[in-house]
């Protein structure tokens, strides 16, 4: 049998060497895994967790969609208008909610897990 064998697997080599103990090296994916794990491990949460998660994901979904259609129809005012400057802080404010919103969300859902 060859010293090693080489062998693809979803684009990653790894490479299976025949020695003393005959143990398979890892791919630079695994270990890269390995090392995410360990850094932060999978944190386990209840059912009633989960579902105040899905809850808050849910509602500022919501939110942020309110304030898109909203600021979106402004937007179009602005444009038939012809006013410019009023078009660009528009797109400016829209984006400002929308980042405001997602930290927001964040904020909300990392106490949910500390919980």
């Amino acid at each position: 049998m060859p010293e090693g064998d080489l062998k693809a697997g979803l684009g990653i080599f790894s490479v299976r060497l025949e020695g003393k103990k005959g143990r398979k090296m890892k791919s630079a994916y695994e270990i890269a895994m390995e090392k995410l794990q360990q850094e932060s491990p999978d944190i386990k949460l209840s059912d009633e967790q989960r579902a105040e998660l899905s809850e808050l994901d849910n509602k500022y979904q919501a939110k942020i969609a309110e304030r898109e259609v909203f600021l979106e129809g402004k937007i179009a005012e602005a444009e038939q208008a012809g006013d410019f400057e009023a078009i660009e802080q528009l797109k400016k404010e829209l984006i400002s909610e929308r980042k405001t919103l997602q930290a927001e969300l964040e904020e909300k859902k990392e106490a949910v897990r500390e919980m």
